[in-house]
C-alpha cells in the first residue's frame, strides 16, 4: 500500500490492518504517532457504548473536578466485558493486528478499555503522566490508542513530550484528582519535570483529530491534555494492548486497574483468561 501524505501532521493515511513502516519506525523514535480514519466505522457503536457507561458506570468510575468547578470530566475503565459495543470492538476490530504492527511484536494481548469524556466548559485538565508506572505490566512492547468520538481540535487534544519513552527513570504516579503520590519517597521513580514551565526544553506530539483517528503512544510516553473550554463534548474512547516481551510485576504499592484477585508472580505473561490474546486471531505464538 502507498501511503498517502497528511500535510498537516506529517502523518501517513493507513487503512485497517496496515500501518506503513515509516510509522512503525516514527512511533518506536518518538514514542507516539496519529492514524487516521483507522477505526471509523466503529464511532457510531462506540458512542452508545460510552453513554452506557456513564449512565451506568463500573466500579472505577470517577469524577475528575471538585466541587464548584465547571464542566464534567468522567473516566472509567475495565469495562468491555459488560458492555457489548465494547467488547465487539475489541474482538472485531482491526485493533489486535494493527497493535502488533506498531509495537514489532508477535502477538498483541489486549490490556483493558479506558473512557474519559470532558464535557463542554471543562477546565480539569488531565495532568502530565506516565501510564506504565500506574500498571501491573513492565516491557517495552506496549501501545495505548486514543480515539476521539468526537472532532477534537489541537489545543484540547492528547498531547505527548516526544522522546519521553526513552526517559532513564519512570515518573511516580499520582491520582489526578488529589495529586497524591501513589508511591512516596522511592527513588526509582523521577519527579515529573514542569512540561509547561520549559516549553523550549520539549517538543510536544499533538494533532486535530475527526472520529475515527487514533493516536497511538507507547505507556512510558509521557501524555497529557488540556480542558474542554469548547462547547462541544470531548469523548474519547482508548485501549490498550501489551505485546511479546510484556510480564506482569508487583509495584510496591497500588495500581490502577487494581486487578484484585490477579494471583500472579512477577515475570510472568498475563493470564489470558484475563486478557486475552488476540493477534494472531487463534493465539498461537502467545506461548
Amino acid at each position: 500500500m502507498t501511503a498517502a501524505t497528511d500535510t498537516a501532521t506529517g502523518s501517513g493515511l493507513v487503512e485497517p490492518g496496515l500501518v506503513e513502516p515509516a510509522q512503525v519506525e516514527a512511533f518506536q523514535r518518538d514514542g507516539a504517532i496519529c492514524l487516521r480514519g483507522v477505526f471509523k466505522q466503529w464511532i457510531a457503536p462506540l458512542q452508545r457504548g460510552v453513554e452506557a457507561n456513564m449512565t451506568e458506570p463500573g466500579d472505577y468510575g470517577s469524577e475528575n473536578t471538585t466541587p464548584g468547578e465547571p464542566g464534567r470530566f468522567f473516566d472509567d475503565y475495565c469495562n468491555w466485558q459488560r458492555i457489548p459495543e465494547f467488547k465487539r470492538f475489541v474482538h472485531d476490530s482491526d485493533a489486535a493486528p494493527i497493535a502488533a504492527e506498531v509495537m514489532g511484536s508477535r502477538t498483541a494481548q489486549f490490556f483493558h478499555d479506558h473512557v474519559l469524556v470532558k464535557e463542554p466548559g471543562t477546565r480539569k485538565q488531565t495532568p502530565w503522566h506516565q501510564d506504565i508506572p500506574y500498571y501491573c505490566v513492565d516491557g517495552r512492547q506496549t501501545v495505548s490508542f486514543w480515539m476521539p468520538l468526537d472532532p477534537v481540535p489541537r489545543e484540547t487534544s492528547l498531547r505527548i513530550v516526544k522522546g519521553s519513552h526513552r526517559w532513564d527513570k519512570l515518573v511516580r504516579p499520582v491520582a489526578w484528582l488529589t495529586d497524591a503520590d501513589f508511591y512516596q519517597a522511592d527513588d526509582d521513580y523521577m519527579d515529573l519535570p514542569d512540561v509547561d514551565a520549559e516549553p523550549g526544553r520539549y517538543e510536544i506530539l499533538s494533532w486535530a483529530l475527526q472520529p475515527g483517528d487514533a493516536v497511538a503512544f507507547s505507556f512510558h510516553a509521557v501524555h497529557g491534555a488540556a480542558g474542554n473550554p469548547t462547547g462541544e463534548r470531548r469523548r474519547a474512547f482508548s485501549h490498550r494492548w501489551l505485546g511479546d516481551d510484556v510480564r506482569f510485576v508487583e509495584r510496591r504499592g497500588r495500581t490502577s486497574p487494581p486487578y484484585p484477585g490477579i494471583d500472579q508472580k512477577t515475570g510472568e505473561r498475563l493470564r489470558q483468561d484475563w486478557f486475552p490474546v488476540l493477534w494472531p486471531h487463534d493465539g498461537a505464538a502467545a506461548g
